[in-house]
């Protein structure tokens, strides 16, 4: 991955919590969360 690519990938991440944040306001990270961590863990199962 170059340096280009994970800048965008952070700024796309980071602008679809701050969407989340002023639509939904800040409960759903929580759940957000949980599920990153658990998708995660499921791409490590595969690698």
């Amino acid at each position: 991955m170059t340096n280009s690519i994970a800048v965008v990938l952070g700024a796309l991440i980071l602008g679809a919590i701050i969407i989340d944040v002023t639509m939904y306001g800040t409960e759903h990270l929580l759940f957000l969360g949980r599920k990153f961590a658990d998708f995660i863990e499921w791409l490590a199962f595969w690698r």
